[in-house]
Order: structure tokens, then C-alpha cells, then sequence
């Protein structure tokens, strides 16, 4: 009998484990941050936050419905859920109450989220000339060296991350072994990304461009020549994923532009709303950012065709 409840617990032990394996680091820590502030509102109203209850996670919702995006609301209820499972607790967040009162939220404050705008092709090029009249001013030639390579870093993620489509978690998670430069350009290997969580792995392609000056292959080339001189090994950008957006608000208030309408999805965005415009097929663009759904890919193309394909361009005053 003991060994068979031994041999249970080694069991939930290691399915536990499987579980939270299914996950990224990042994802468990956005679960156990929302599960934290699901947590505080538990405490200020005298409920139990674990195991919960359907009508209390509808009163959490309402609490946040004024403060917090849609989005928000429903990432917090996966949150709840996930944090649950991990728990050994079943939770209904599928429950009328819960889904009621989404609904209800939903008609009340609207889904659609106010997103960063993209950086598209004008405003690259101008935030990469800001950083090429990026004067160097240092004290001394080891400092000259430290600001010369975190220029040619900066100019090489921005037109990475653009040309590739790039999740900032993905940009900042590639070692140099993940790079192969090839004839027409370079690979690179993503082994994990928020849409393959499994870590199957894509290869992103991509190849030179007619503009040397605004070329990602190249920028990253002359990066890495400097980078990685004599070890050549690690992580290629060694920063932060939040360290990509501010690298984009420096530059993009540098260049002129709003700042504060600028993130790191920005590139992301930016990539496919470009790609589309410029006539790339759905498919491809997909296939270059990962995404697995074509509802935010239509998105894109929908923000590309609003002048593009507009009624108005037909009426002539």
C-alpha cells in the first residue's frame, strides 16, 4: 500500500512537471503575475483564491474591466486557469457567469485593443539614419569600442527584427550557432517561440538586400564581425526583450518621430503590414512571422489595403 502511494505521488509529481514543461519561462511567469494580482483582490474582499470560484473570478473581471484592455481580462483568465491545473484544481472558466459577463464587457468598453503603430519602410529608414549620425563621444578607446559595437548592435536588431517578422522574445533568445550566412543571405534558426512551444523549430530566411545601407544581412554581418572577434559563442544581442523597445523609442524619438506610439511588436507589425502592402501573399508573411492563424495576419493586410484599395481612389474631383 505504501509503495503504491509512493508511487502515485512520484506520479503527480512528474505529471506536474510535464505541465509546467509544456510552458515557456516567460509564459509561467506572466501566469503566476496575473495569478498574483487575482491573488491581492482575493485578500482585500476576504475570498479564497485557490481553488476559486466561478462568480468570484466574474467579480475580479468587473474590478478590472475599467483599468485593464479586453485582452487583458482574458489573458487573466487563462492565467487563473493555468495556475489551477498546475495546482491539481478543476476550474469551469467556461462557466455562464464568467462568460456572461465577458460578453457584457465586451459590449460595453469594445475588444479591439489600441496597438503600437508600425514601423513601416519610411519610418526605418529613418531610425536607422538616426543611428548611423549617432556620434561616439568617449573618454577614453575602451569605451569608443563598447558605444561603436552597441551601435552596430542596435542598428542590426532593428533591421533583423524587421526583415524577419521577430517576436522580441525570439530576437533576444538567438545564440550565434543559431546563424548560417548562405549565399543569399542568412538563416536563422528560432528553436522555440511563443507558437511552438514544443520546440520544433523554424528557420527564418533572410536574404540581401539592393540597399546595402538599410541591408539586415549585412548590418549583422558587420555586427558580428566586431562581436564576436575571438569567442564566438552565446547569446547574439545579449539585452533584454524589454530592452528591445527601448532601443526603438530612443531611435524613433531620434528620427523625429512619437516615441511613445512605437514598441518592440513594432517591428513584428511592421514587417507584415510592409510585406502586404507591398503585395506578399498571406501565406508568406505567415510563414516568415509564425503566426498559425490568419486572423491577425488579416489584420495586417487590412491596415495595408486601407488606402490601397480604397473606394475613394475611384471618385475623381
Amino acid at each position: 500500500m505504501n509503495k503504491l502511494l509512493t508511487d502515485l505521488k512520484s506520479l503527480e509529481l512528474e505529471t506536474l512537471k510535464n505541465l509546467k514543461n509544456s510552458k515557456s519561462n516567460n509564459t509561467l511567469r506572466a501566469y503566476q503575475s496575473d495569478f498574483k494580482d487575482f491573488s491581492s483582490f482575493c485578500a482585500k474582499n476576504g475570498f479564497t483564491s485557490i481553488p476559486t470560484q466561478p462568480k468570484i473570478i466574474a467579480l475580479y473581471l468587473t474590478s478590472l474591466s475599467k483599468l485593464a484592455k479586453f485582452s487583458t481580462l482574458k489573458r487573466r483568465i487563462a492565467s487563473i486557469s493555468v495556475i489551477h491545473k498546475l495546482k491539481g484544481h478543476y476550474l469551469d472558466t467556461k462557466h455562464p457567469i464568467i462568460m456572461e459577463n465577458l460578453h457584457g464587457i465586451k459590449r460595453t468598453l469594445g475588444s479591439r485593443q489600441k496597438a503600437k503603430k508600425p514601423i513601416l519602410i519610411n519610418d526605418l529608414k529613418l531610425i536607422i539614419n538616426a543611428i548611423n549620425e549617432d556620434k561616439i563621444s568617449a573618454k577614453n578607446l575602451v569605451e569608443s569600442k563598447i558605444k561603436g559595437l552597441i551601435k552596430l548592435r542596435d542598428k542590426a536588431l532593428i533591421l533583423i527584427g524587421f526583415a524577419g517578422g521577430f517576436r522580441r522574445s525570439e530576437l533576444v533568445n538567438i545564440d550565434y550557432e543559431d546563424l548560417e550566412f548562405v549565399t543569399e543571405g542568412v538563416k536563422i534558426l528560432i528553436k522555440r517561440s511563443k507558437t511552438d512551444q514544443s520546440g520544433e523549430g523554424i528557420i527564418k530566411a533572410i536574404p540581401y538586400f539592393d540597399n546595402k545601407e538599410f541591408c539586415p544581412v549585412i548590418a549583422l554581418k558587420n555586427y558580428i564581425k566586431y562581436k564576436f572577434s575571438s569567442n564566438k559563442g552565446g547569446k547574439v544581442f545579449e539585452i533584454s526583450d524589454k530592452s528591445v523597445a527601448l532601443i526603438i523609442k530612443k531611435y524613433a524619438e531620434r528620427s523625429g518621430l512619437d516615441s511613445s506610439k512605437y514598441a518592440g511588436h513594432s517591428l513584428r507589425s511592421g514587417f507584415a503590414t510592409t510585406a502586404a502592402e507591398f503585395g506578399a501573399e498571406e501565406r508568406n508573411i505567415m510563414a516568415m512571422t509564425g503566426h498559425k492563424t490568419t486572423q491577425m495576419v488579416r489584420r495586417y493586410i487590412q491596415e495595408a489595403n486601407l488606402f490601397k484599395n480604397n473606394a475613394l481612389n475611384k471618385i475623381k474631383i
